[in-house]
């Protein structure tokens, strides 16, 4: 044992030999003095990396959109939050396994549970640590993340924008091109050939209204269409409105304006635009409100939304788990050289990895619920760290 380190262990020990109960012992402010040094080291390093990749990824893009040395960095800084709850579990992994395993080679679990103390004492300081990370983990992707997310994209867009300002009429910047949106528990369908968000107006404007057998019964065309957000709805410009015979589709009618306001539409442009983005782009907060319209519109559009945001909420959970991983991990391993616990982090990462596609992948064939797809990974890891301290006893 080195020396002094004998000292710090044995002062956890009454006269009768039973550990102490104090609240942070001699050799609990020694455990979390060295893990959460090497936790720091190991979080600061995996987010350096991740930045170098960010910019690596999107460097030359963002310059394309003309973005300067200002521009780079307010990007850094709102894009780097979203890296926390990423970094997270695999920094207290990579920095437990080095620390635990550490300790464990200069035999000083050993000399604790020689004299009683139980596992679960000893590494008591790391549970409570990751009880707070995970009320951290919770935090970050409730709230920090989708601010990072948001940010950043209206940042990009922001920056298109300006770039597109000295090329293009204004109507022009930021357009989407043919957006469509099925509202059925409204009974709307909705159709822009193309929309801007620069102006947050829409050009080329069809609405449907249908009857409960999907049978359209007026159609409203106009030029352009905005939103009022104040409460006014729709706002739409030069156009008509057509009704039919719902059972034979004939035109009864056809009614022109210059001005029309339906203040009984209530579909947010938002929301249309968020349809055909990717479920990793989406924050939290946006994954909601997409599932809440696909849900009833499109279940099965809706289960990569859904299997994306129920895994957000499993994440809470990761880094208990990472911490029942690693204890027994490194407790039982052979007194080798710290950095072997790399090598089992990522292998260990490479499995959760798997096993959350193959649990996505059984969602979308419709296999299994997206909730238990977002769970599975986990519960995954929670056995195999179930079975890690059942080898312990």
């Amino acid at each position: 044992m080195p020396p002094g380190r004998g000292r710090a262990v044995w002062v956890l020990l009454s006269p009768r030999g039973r550990f102490c109960s104090a609240a942070l012992n001699t050799f609990d402010r020694h455990l979390l003095r060295e893990w959460l040094a090497i936790l720091g080291l190991v979080l600061g390093a995996t987010i350096g990396l991740m930045l170098v990749q960010v910019m690596y990824d999107d460097f030359r893009s963002l310059r394309e959109l003309g973005a300067r040395g200002l521009d780079m960095w307010v990007y850094l800084f709102v894009t780097m939050p979203s890296f926390l709850a990423v970094v997270l579990p695999l920094a207290l992994l990579l920095s437990l396994l080095f620390v635990l395993g550490k300790l464990h080679r200069a035999n000083e679990f050993t000399a604790l549970r020689a004299a009683g103390v139980g596992l679960g004492r000893i590494t008591a300081p790391v549970w409570l640590v990751g009880v707070l990370a995970c009320g951290l983990s919770w935090w970050l992707n409730s709230a920090v993340v989708p601010w990072s997310v948001e940010a950043s994209r209206e940042l990009r867009e922001s920056l298109s924008f300006r770039q597109q300002a000295g090329k293009l009429a204004a109507d022009r910047i930021g357009v989407v091109e043919s957006v469509a949106f099925d509202n059925q528990r409204a009974r709307r369908m909705w159709f822009f050939n193309r929309y801007s968000q620069f102006l947050h107006r829409g050009y080329g404007v069809t609405v449907s209204e249908l009857d409960g057998q999907r049978r359209e019964l007026t159609r409203l065309v106009a030029a352009e269409a905005m939103f009022g957000e104040r409460g006014e709805g729709w706002v739409f410009k030069d156009g008509r409105v057509m009704s039919f015979n719902p059972e034979t589709g004939e035109l009864l009618g056809a009614v022109p304006f210059s001005r029309e306001v339906r203040s009984q539409y209530r579909e947010d442009p938002k929301l249309m635009l968020l349809i055909d983005r990717r479920p990793v782009d989406l924050s939290f907060a946006e994954l909601r409100r997409l599932l809440d319209y696909l849900e009833f519109e499109n279940r099965l559009k809706a289960t990569p939304y859904a299997v994306r945001y129920f895994s957000l909420i499993a994440d809470t959970l990761g880094p208990l788990i990472v911490i029942a991983i690693a204890i027994p991990f490194a407790v039982s391993g052979v007194r080798v050289n710290p950095a072997v616990g790399v090598s089992k982090s990522f292998g260990l990462f490479f499995l959760y990895y798997i096993l959350a596609n193959i649990s996505s992948s059984l969602a979308t064939k419709q296999l299994i619920d997206p909730l238990l797809a977002a769970w599975l990974p986990n519960i995954g890891m929670a056995g195999l760290a179930a079975w890690l301290f059942a080898r312990l006893r």
